[in-house]
């Protein structure tokens, strides 16, 4: 499904001119090939998690950086369908919605490198699902290191290692996850701290993007004569700035704290089991994704490997429906967004969508229906440790 969809003229996988993000990585990675350290030598927005997704192409012989790097992401799509299948005990055509996503989504989905932290993502809670406890946590360190958003999983995925196995294996992880994303950000820190603490610094002084939850209720209020926006270009995204947009971005940025903490302490309160683990997983990024101050049409891939295991077959629907809903602008009418045209009622009609989802999820963190079955049973084989017995 993944390849047909690929296909697809929407998706554009062949056009060159499709770039989207890739030439800033091809500096990055040629930059890096010629001996540059990134945060000392050269600036780099993303954090180091990130940087393998700008040399691997580069390194790439014949075709161009921009072809290597989408093939790259087309196979980190197929490893987030496999890793969705694996969380899935029944229902696992449910899995294959992952393929759907370049028909949804259209021409950005694989112009950005946003496949990787969450084919990483996926993979750390399906190895947590299958007992590899340090596994797990090793691998959600490589994905915080690579986007900000994983480290929303940390403290369910800690919870369920103590009810598993108890305090002393909880802190064993712990000191795993640390030493693991230490290990990849400290080097870059220590040759050029003032670059790495600036690309890290930035995922959370974003101003109000125009895409996110409070940009376009901001901008439907425009349409409706009661706000006049004032929009500006930073950080690489069209903001809206002004005291009423500063207002709109802490209150939403205060949401999104709370929405996270309410799943961390429901899933506290209830059985800490699979299923409400894999509830509490997608909820958490959820929020993160619905409440942020910013809302990129790619940040919706960081959803497609865990909800598959969290929704029913309608609730599904409504993620296709929210990415469906994305194209309705990605696909060349962002700058209708921008100029405030009657577009915006899509966005915000997309960001609704993607709150309901967040309340529906995050009812199924302490009480899960026997129907749908989702998560794996334990593997009996793997003893508490995440070691083969």
């Amino acid at each position: 499904m993944l390849t047909v969809a690929t296909a697809l003229p929407n998706v554009r996988f062949g056009d060159s001119s499709n770039r989207g993000d890739t030439p800033l990585y091809r500096q990055y990675g040629e930059n890096m090939l010629q001996g540059k350290l990134p945060y000392r030598d050269f600036f780099d927005e993303y954090p180091p998690g990130a940087l393998p997704m700008f040399v691997l192409p580069a390194a790439m012989p014949g075709a161009s950086f921009t072809f290597w790097s989408k093939a790259v992401q087309w196979l980190l799509a197929a490893a987030c369908i496999v890793f969705a299948a694996v969380m899935l005990r029944t229902g696992r055509w449910r899995a294959a919605f992952i393929g759907l996503t370049p028909v949804l989504l259209g021409k950005v989905t694989f112009t950005r490198f946003d496949f990787w932290p969450a084919a990483l993502t996926a993979a750390s809670l399906a190895a947590i699902l299958a007992r590899r406890h340090r596994i797990a946590l090793a691998l959600l360190a490589i994905a915080v290191a690579a986007k900000v958003y994983p480290a929303v999983l940390l403290p369910p995925f800690l919870l369920v290692v103590d009810r598993r196995v108890g305090r002393r294996e909880t802190k064993v992880v712990s000191v795993i996850f640390a030493a693991v994303l230490a290990a990849i950000v400290l080097p870059f820190a220590a040759v050029g701290p003032g670059g790495v603490r600036y690309s890290l610094d930035i995922q959370f002084r974003r101003p109000l993007q125009v895409e996110s939850l409070g940009g376009s209720f901001l901008l439907v209020l425009h349409r409706l004569g009661v706000y006049t926006p004032h929009v500006v270009s930073a950080y690489g995204s069209q903001n809206l700035a002004g005291g009423v947009a500063s207002a709109f971005g802490v209150l939403t940025t205060l949401a999104a704290l709370v929405a996270i903490v309410a799943v961390w302490a429901l899933f506290a309160r209830g059985p800490r089991d699979d299923r409400t683990l894999v509830a509490a997983a997608a909820a958490s990024v959820l929020a993160f994704v619905a409440f942020g101050k910013v809302l990129s049409p790619q940040y919706l891939i960081w959803l497609l490997p865990l909800l598959p295991a969290a929704l029913g077959r309608w609730r599904l629907a409504l993620l296709g429906v929210a990415v469906g809903l994305t194209q309705v602008w990605s696909q060349g009418r962002y700058h209708e967004v921008v100029a405030g045209r009657s577009i915006v009622w899509f966005v915000l009609a997309r960001d609704i969508v993607l709150v309901a989802l967040y309340l529906l999820v995050a009812a199924t963190v302490t009480w899960r229906a026997p129907e749908p079955s989702t998560a794996m049973p334990a593997a009996q084989s793997v003893n508490n440790s995440g070691r083969l017995a």
